[in-house]
């Protein structure tokens, strides 16, 4: 039986993935942080199957011990503070989590792969805000990495990190992953804070919906889609980086106009106020990914579009408020 490692496990991609591996008759293990271990033995969606271990993903000498002990085939490195906003505010924290831990996290996988003799199979979690204000648009794998945010500079760092695992051996991916999202998503991202607020005005639970820059555009997909081209990026013959995205982008106001027709709510521009302190300090005007090398390589497509992604998640907020 396979065994994997999945970092992260209390995210939205960290359940879906889990399911996933599962599925496909993997032993699946992940890093359970402490703080969180605390307030929840286990994860939010978490399967009962996944075997947990209490850790922190930036004791580099208890990961590596952990690596060494599971010798696994796959490891998923999913864990990120994996907020922009929060980055300015707590850069080395970032630093620390996104880029340092995981490049030690490759380290373990390579010193594994030697000392065994069997292949381990690194995925990276990477993101779209590693090229910043890009001068073209979509972006592929070819785009110039020149991130604007420290989280995305520390995940350009953590990028660069697989190339040279890669060159030593690894078979090690970075998924370039665009926005994604679920009912999953925590509350505190600007997705689920549009559609559980939009559930609630519709419910007369509230009448107020707060935001930045509705001008912001984003390539939205679906989150379990993007969790199916992880997988297949660990499995793929030949390791290399991949764009995961839908080609489509939309603003923020779309969201929200997308959320408010859901739920039944006409004349949506009432309900809803921005806030000059909810913009980010540099906000990328527009981030949509060219996907077809995970196409033509991988047989990856997403699934579910815009309108439906949006359509579940304000659904499932509806059936919860």
């Amino acid at each position: 039986m396979r065994r994997a490692l999945v970092t992260g496990i209390s995210g939205q991609d960290g359940s879906y993935l889990a399911e996933r591996l599962l599925a496909d008759g993997v032993e699946v293990h992940a890093l359970h942080h402490p703080s969180e271990a605390r307030d929840r033995p286990r994860p939010a969606y978490c399967p009962d199957e996944v075997v947990l271990h209490i850790g922190d993903l930036t004791d580099h000498k208890a990961v590596g011990g952990l690596v060494r002990e599971l010798a696994p085939d796959e490891i998923y490195n999913l864990a990120a503070v994996s907020s922009v906003a929060r980055s300015w505010q707590e850069p080395e924290l970032v630093e620390a989590v996104n880029a340092t831990a995981a490049l030690a996290l490759m380290d373990a996988a390579l010193r594994a792969q030697q000392r065994t003799g069997a292949p381990v199979r690194f995925v990276q979690a990477s993101s779209a805000e590693i090229f910043g204000q890009p001068e073209q648009s979509p972006q592929d794998e070819q785009t110039p990495v020149r991130p604007v945010n420290p989280y995305g500079a520390a995940k350009a760092r953590a990028h660069a990190g697989i190339a040279e695992h890669r060159e030593r051996g690894l078979h090690a991916v970075s998924a370039i992953l665009y926005n994604h999202e679920s009912p999953r998503r925590p509350a505190q991202f600007v997705t689920r804070k549009i559609t559980s607020t939009v559930a609630a005005i519709a419910r007369k639970r509230a009448d107020r919906l707060v935001l930045g820059n509705l001008e912001a555009r984003r390539d939205w997909g679906w989150a379990p889609d993007y969790v199916d081209a992880l997988v297949r990026a660990a499995r793929a013959d030949l390791a290399q980086d991949f764009v995961v995205a839908t080609g489509v982008a939309h603003s923020v106001r779309d969201f929200v106009s997308a959320a408010f027709a859901r739920a039944g709510v006409d004349d949506w521009a009432r309900y809803v106020s921005v806030d000059s302190d909810l913009v980010r300090p540099v906000d990328a005007v527009e981030l949509r990914g060219d996907a077809t090398l995970a196409h033509d390589v991988l047989g990856w497509t997403p699934t579910v579009g815009f309108t439906e992604l949006v359509a579940r998640m304000v659904d499932a907020d509806l059936a919860s408020s």
